[in-house]
């Protein structure tokens, strides 16, 4: 008797287990997006606080939605195409409302790559007119940053641009009954960077304005000092819910913990160190990190905010 082939074997295996074995092959690698409450009729989705991986699928960022008679709104659309089909399902085991606008609140990939799909299922895509000439110029070099991690999960991912840029920094839009500003202080982690502020419920969508949980990041677009004026539109809101860019949906308070805190911090010894012409090494080392050791990646990332920011201040 020879041996039996691969082949051979696979066939005495009932179909149902071959069928879970797929099943579970399958979903090891997909990420699972689930919408939930925050408000009556809004609801996020709070993305991974790690990295851009295969299995996250560049969705390590949150997402927003809210529904209302008139139709849902969509607050970023994910890092790929397909990702933003993932989000799209998502959406419809909460609402039946198709997703009429999609609110791209930065520059940043997993903000926007997605808008290809939801313009393709004719939403009316915005975002404000300075994250324009960023998106123009960082597309490509983010199409080609998550190709090699994403993949296979990348195909039918292409640069596209919102169809309507605001120009104002409150930008009052009504859909349904649902009062919704979209403000925006010159930007901070990326030029484009908006808040979606939801009056009648009290939620702020931040967008990258504000981090919780896990360390903010700093980019070659990324201005500190723009981003606090950001951070100051934030505070006059007083928002009762605040949902971050990143991490947990938090308080206003956290939030002036995690980013404004951090943000102040930085920009204060940096600025001194500027002055007295510190070594940028120097500078980092007495940089008292001890109020921020509580965020994730700390260790790893603050050793390029004190540079970038360092190096900000130097051009002022």
């Amino acid at each position: 008797m020879f041996p039996d082939t691969h082949m051979q074997k696979l066939n005495r295996i009932p179909l149902s287990i071959v069928a879970l074995m797929a099943f579970f092959s399958f979903n090891a690698f997909a990420v699972e997006i689930s919408f939930k409450p925050v408000a009556p009729n809004v609801y996020a989705y709070v993305g991974d606080t790690e990295g851009r991986t295969y299995e996250n699928e560049a969705l390590n960022a949150n997402i927003g939605l809210v529904v209302t008679p008139n139709g849902a709104v969509l607050i970023d659309s994910g890092a790929s195409f397909q990702g933003a089909k993932q989000i799209a399902d998502a959406v419809k085991k909460v609402t039946p409302q198709a997703i009429k606008w999609v609110i791209n609140t930065g520059g940043q990939d997993h903000r926007w790559l997605g808008n290809g799909y939801f313009k393709a299922n004719g939403a009316e895509i915005m975002a404000h007119a300075n994250a324009e000439a960023d998106m123009k110029a960082r597309g490509a070099e983010q199409m080609q940053a998550n190709a090699p991690v994403l993949k296979d999960k990348m195909n039918g991912t292409e640069v596209v641009l919102p169809t309507r840029w605001l120009k104002d920094a409150d930008t009052q839009l009504e859909l349904g009954g649902v009062a919704i500003t979209v403000v925006h202080r010159n930007g901070g982690h990326t030029p484009g960077d908006s808040m979606v502020w939801l009056p009648q419920s009290g939620v702020v969508f931040t967008g990258d304005v504000v981090y919780v949980d896990r360390i903010l990041g700093l980019h070659p677009v990324s201005l500190t000092k723009t981003w606090l004026q950001s951070f100051a539109a934030l505070e006059a809101l007083q928002p009762k819910i605040v949902v971050p860019g990143h991490g947990n949906v938090t308080t206003l308070a956290q939030a002036q913990k995690d980013t404004g805190n951090l943000l102040k911090a930085l920009r204060a010894h940096m600025g001194k160190a500027v002055e007295a012409r510190t070594d940028i090494s120097a500078a980092f080392k007495a940089f008292d990190a001890a109020p921020f050791k509580h965020l994730k990646h700390v260790d790893t990332w603050l050793p390029q905010l004190a540079s970038r920011t360092y190096l900000e201040m130097e051009r002022e």
